[in-house]
């Protein structure tokens, strides 16, 4: 497909590179001619020195032959522009990052009248994912597949947990739970999973279920699964707006402690059923007095990584709160991942996943069946929904029997609305959703998950 990004920032260059890899042609484009070139060498794709919201500087950059512009810049009204432009210049389809709460209570008005392909919201897109995780506080990361019928889940195995020193098979045989673990992460390792390997302390393990089965799993494991009641929340920005919103649509109390005052009297009166604290939370004192060592969870949501980080090591040494930490900056996520502090959420990369998720979908009309795609493991191992809309080479033959590439796993298949766990003898079928787990590999048809 023909790609073109208008915004070279940190979104706008992680597009470039993720689509760029996927095999995809990418133009970008921003009047910063300095990062322009760095995008271009350091990424091998082409661009253009210019406004995106010109109908002169989108010619060059061939919007006529593109197939999508995604406008991701500082500003949401130059992101809509850009759209608007590119549709008429070219006629490609077109993606607008927007971030004022303002606009995105119209997202699906803008979406319509404006033909929109996708209006994405980081901040609204990071909240929702924290509400997930909130909701099933077990895991560090929950994707849903198949309308929500199946998830995927990662958490860290505890070291007191009876999985410890059992193989996955046994999951099956000692603890009759129907779930399938489809990658454990060992000491900077990635394993897919097959039923000899033996669960160690601290692994870090997804597993595919619906779910029930889900919840079974958890408890009979002994690991907390029962949504959290109350969450404590540091800094009043746009990301807690959307997740206050979010969690007391769901009965979870919030506690939102902001240093500002004049964003502290915006919050009360936007968010009536919160309680707002107006205090620096740099201030241990002031983080005990509300309650911090006994909240279910505490949610570090400042604008600084820096404060973020202290503000989530101090509430895991004072309290047992489910963790989550937000950060901006992604070049230092292996560092931050080593901290341990349960869930991290970086908004830049919600963005690029949903955008990316579009993209390969939008290639069904280019002869791939992906209905939906997630990293489990940044850069190494992907989960990919199928559909399976008519017989081809998977089809009407035993799992057992066909011959797959090293690192692939049939994780999931989703039939008439009941989930299966797959197993040997199962058979794929025209009309079913089929999740699949690989790493190393970039997939665009499920065929290609077969040896050649």
């Amino acid at each position: 497909m023909n790609i073109i990004i208008v915004g070279c920032g940190k979104v706008g260059e992680a597009l470039a590179e993720q689509l760029n890899e996927n095999g995809n042609d990418i133009t970008v484009v921003d009047i910063d001619s300095d990062r322009v070139e760095y995008i271009v060498n350091k990424h091998d794709v082409l661009g253009v020195v210019g406004n995106g919201a010109t109908h002169a500087t989108l010619e060059e950059a061939r919007s006529e032959d593109a197939d999508l512009l995604i406008a991701v810049t500082g500003s949401d009204e130059l992101n809509l522009l850009c759209c608007l432009i590119a549709q008429k210049a070219g006629n490609c389809q077109v993606i607008a990052r927007v971030r004022n709460p303002e606009y995105s209570s119209e997202a699906s008005y803008l979406k319509r009248e404006l033909e929109l392909a996708m209006v994405i919201n980081p901040e609204q897109a990071a909240a929702a994912e924290m509400t997930r995780i909130l909701r099933f506080p077990s895991a560090i990361k929950i994707e849903t597949f198949a309308r929500g019928k199946i998830e995927l889940l990662k958490f860290i195995l505890p070291e007191d947990s009876p999985l410890v020193g059992c193989t996955v098979k046994e999951i099956t045989t000692k603890l009759h739970c129907d779930v399938l673990v489809c990658t454990v992460e060992r000491d900077d390792e990635v394993y897919i999973a097959n039923g000899d390997l033996l669960f160690r302390k601290r692994d870090v393990i997804s597993i595919i279920a619906s779910p029930q089965n889900a919840n079974r799993f958890f408890h009979k494991i002994n690991y907390v699964a029962d949504s959290v009641k109350d969450v404590m929340i540091v800094g009043g920005g746009e990301i807690s707006y959307y997740l206050c919103q979010m969690l007391t649509r769901v009965g979870i109390r919030t506690t939102i402690i902001e240093k500002n005052q004049a964003r502290c009297d915006e919050l009360s009166i936007q968010l009536p059923e919160t309680l707002v604290i107006h205090g620096d939370a740099a201030d241990q004192e002031i983080l005990l007095e509300e309650g911090l060592e006994t909240v279910d969870a505490f949610a570090a949501l400042t604008n600084l990584d820096e404060e973020n980080i202290l503000l989530s090591l101090f509430a895991k040494s004072r309290s047992k709160a489910k963790l989550i930490t937000k950060i901006n900056r992604i070049d230092f996520d292996e560092v931050i991942k080593s901290l341990t502090l349960d869930t991290i959420i970086y908004p830049k990369s919600v963005t690029c996943e949903s955008i990316i998720r579009y993209v390969r979908a939008m290639k069904n009309s280019l002869n791939s069946n992906i209905e939906t795609l997630y990293h489990i493991i940044k850069g190494k191992v992907e989960a990919a929904e199928f559909f399976i809309r008519h017989d081809n080479a998977l089809t009407g033959t035993p799992l057992y029997q066909l011959r797959f590439r090293p690192n692939v796993l049939i994780a999931g298949i989703l039939r008439d609305n009941a989930v299966i766990t797959p197993k040997g003898q199962d058979v794929i079928q025209p009309g079913d959703s089929v999740i699949v787990v690989s790493k190393d590999l970039v997939l665009n048809d499920i065929t290609d998950i077969l040896r050649d």
